[in-house]
């Protein structure tokens, strides 16, 4: 779902439901699973003294207000392009400040990215756990964890089957399902505090403080903050997810999703206050406050609400990846990876390979961790470094904009601070599972670094001779195209090419017409694809560029049209021949009666380096990866609508820098001749080799 910009810009009921059941869905499901991993972190409910257990609500109160409220809600959520949020949309705006900014942008989207693969996992596992024990009238659903892990599988493959087919069915039913999951967080915490209205002193940040630094209560210091985190990590997605709904309705519906999440924490706080000596709960290291505390067949009613969110905030980070990685592809971070439109919403996409990756990541960490309380020990990590991220370059953004700089130094210092201690405090999780996300987090980074890199040593000025431009070569092109002493290759030549300002275009383009072997053709095509925003626009401009032979289409299609560009080409070659702008295409031998366009061949040039290319070592190794990874996940062909046209790939060389010529000297056949005898005479000189002794001789006398 997505609403339209009118909707997005003014705050409504049903701008106010969307928000909730697309924004929060990260951050509504840590009710699930933040009091558990307190208390089991610090050792169990044994443990769980009052004064522990104040200061753990306190630390949660505080950080979702600071972190969340203030910096992400009341901040971050101005810092917009064109309207859209998070963190690749922030490097977007402040990129010219500074070249180093594109670091923090790739490790950020790098680990938020890596952390949305376990969030699925973790929140659905979590909701399903829930399960266990529980008799109902007489049937007791969930026995072992083997079938809390079969029933989380069949819930998230289903989950990542329906992401082809769009979601616009279910995502209407995402803001009543999360309104109604909100309202029962808030109505059953409430009523558990009321049993100890005490609790509320954990909103005074004294306690915070005291937990942290100074309680024997507390037997893990300072590493509790791991686990506090966990209550806030939904805010890097809610900055994201701006662009979805405006910013005005994350304002109007926050304080109520706030209001709601703190209730439940509340309540969960006295229930275990209440059972902390409760023999029951003492030998079970699984138990979870949040189910524990629903009474009777309330427990079910809270599984299956628990279940549904999890569901929604599983949907919320997939649909969130593909939103990134194709940002990521705009700025030039990723490969060109094949996007669908499901439904007629430019803002809905669906990328199968992104969608095949994250399907196997989840199922690899449930089958890797088993259990939810493993996957908690590794949550979070990652996204305290996206959090960190975002702060440097909000820091940047404030200043673009003219904050008076004390005051944008306060906000990085502030904040900062704040969320180092969050990443050093999350940094023991490292060796309990956090591995898992940072190797992740590390392939991706590397990925992105590679291509970021690879193109921009490829565009740098010093190799602009990777591109020429056609208007240079379009009089050997005629040329070669009336050369009737040359076999016709094809009538048309199809190269699909982004051609550039100044009608630059790839050289090795123009290293397979004319020099691997000069490919002669009756017309030389050279296609660029741009999709629109609008679902169903189907229009193109031509360039012949002064020719009858060398044209220069600009494809502008409806994000929803199929790329049949064989079919729209076949179309524009008939109407240029009906307008006069090139040639009929007349053919002998076919079965269309009347037909004037001739046959197609497109050709995909794929990169090789040249042993001719001279530049540094780094430059070299960062263009052959860039290459490499061009070649395993490219497919035009695909991208293209291509699959059952004539495609002929072509390796081509890739030059770059000074191009030298081999030091080659030329050796006349005397010279050959004198060093042969040269080289005889030499060997019959050599001394001849000294008998060596028999085995049972002595090779020198005592």
């Amino acid at each position: 779902m997505r609403l339209n910009a009118k909707k997005r810009s003014k705050m409504s009921l049903a701008g106010l439901l969307i928000t909730i059941g697309i924004v929060y869905g990260d951050i509504g499901t840590s009710p699930l699973y933040v009091m558990k991993t307190i208390i089991s972190d610090n050792g169990g409910l044994n443990t769980a003294s009052r004064e522990m257990i104040i200061g753990s609500i306190s630390l949660i109160f505080w950080t979702v207000m600071l972190l969340t409220t203030i910096k992400y809600v009341l901040i971050a959520l101005r810092a917009t392009n064109h309207g859209e949020g998070g963190i690749f949309s922030l490097y977007a705006l402040v990129r010219r400040r500074k070249k180093w900014l594109i670091y923090p942008a790739l490790i950020g989207g790098a680990a938020l990215l890596a952390d949305g693969m376990l969030t699925p996992a973790v929140t659905v596992t979590t909701a399903i756990e829930g399960l266990k024990g529980i008799n109902f009238h007489g049937l007791e659903m969930v026995n072992t964890q083997q079938q809390v892990i079969v029933i989380t599988i069949v819930i998230l493959s289903f989950l990542f089957l329906i992401q082809r087919f769009g979601t616009s069915v279910i995502g209407r039913a995402f803001g009543p399902v999360m309104f109604i999951w909100f309202m029962f967080l808030g109505v059953v915490g409430f009523i558990h505090m009321a049993g100890d209205f005490s609790i509320l002193k954990s909103l005074n940040p004294y306690y915070a403080i005291d937990l942290l630094f100074f309680s024997k209560d507390n037997h893990v210091g300072v590493f509790i903050l791991g686990s506090v985190f966990l209550a806030t990590t939904g805010a890097e997605a809610l900055y994201s997810d701006v662009g979805h709904v405006g910013r005005v309705n994350i304002l109007g519906s926050w304080p109520f999703v706030f209001t709601s999440l703190m209730l439940n924490y509340l309540g969960q706080g006295v229930w275990v206050m209440q059972n902390a000596n409760n023999a029951k709960y003492l030998q079970d290291a699984t138990f979870n406050p949040f189910f524990e505390m629903l009474p009777g067949e309330w427990r079910l009613v809270g599984i299956v609400l628990a279940t549904l969110a999890a569901i929604i905030a599983s949907q919320a980070l997939i649909t969130g990846s593909y939103t990134l990685v194709s940002e990521a592809v705009r700025l030039k971070f990723f490969p060109r990876m094949k996007i669908i439109y499901p439904t007629e919403k430019h803002g809905q996409i669906y990328i199968p390979l992104v969608n095949k990756i994250l399907w196997l990541a989840c199922i690899a960490i449930i089958f890797y961790f088993q259990t939810s309380s493993h996957m908690e020990a590794a949550y979070g990590l990652a996204i305290t470094v996206t959090m960190l991220m975002t702060t440097l370059l909000l820091y940047q953004y404030l200043c673009q904009i003219h904050v008076k700089k004390i005051f944008a130094l306060a906000m990085v210092i502030f904040f900062g601070v704040i969320e180092g201690m969050f990443l050093i405090s999350s940094l023991v999780k490292f060796v309990h599972g956090g591995y898992v996300t940072a190797i992740i987090a590390g392939l991706i980074l590397f990925t992105m670094y590679i291509w970021y890199n690879g193109n921009r040593v490829r565009d740098h000025e010093e190799f602009r001779s990777a591109y020429v431009s056609l208007d240079d070569y379009k009089d050997q092109l005629s040329r070669l195209s009336n050369d009737d002493s040359l076999p016709i290759y094809s009538d048309n030549v199809v190269y699909m090419a982004k051609v550039k300002p100044g009608n630059r275009i790839k050289r090795e383009m123009m290293y397979s017409i004319l020099d691997k072997r000069p490919k002669r053709a009756k017309a030389y095509w050279f296609v660029t694809v741009n999709v629109t925003d609008e679902p169903y626009t189907a229009e193109y401009t031509v360039d012949t560029l002064g020719t009858r032979n060398v044209i220069n289409v600009q494809l502008y299609l409806g994000f929803r049209r199929e790329q049949r560009v064989n079919v729209y080409l076949r179309a524009i070659v008939h109407e240029m021949i009906e307008r006069g702008q090139i040639d009929p295409q007349p053919k002998k031998y076919t079965t269309i009666v009347g037909r004037d366009v001739g046959d197609f061949s497109f050709v995909i040039v794929q990169d090789v380096i040249s042993p001719q290319t001279h530049i540094k070592s780094y430059e070299r190794t960062m263009i052959q990866l860039r290459v490499g990874l061009q070649n395993i996940t490219s497919n035009p062909a695909s991208w293209f609508g291509l699959e059952f046209s004539d495609v002929v790939v072509e390796k081509v060389p890739l030059i770059l820098g000074q191009a030298h010529k081999p030091n080659l000297t030329y050796m006349s056949k005397r010279a050959v001749q004198e060093q042969i005898e040269e080289h005889k005479a030499a060997d019959e000189a050599k001394p001849t080799k000294h008998q060596m002794p028999k085995m049972n001789e002595k090779p020198y006398e005592q």
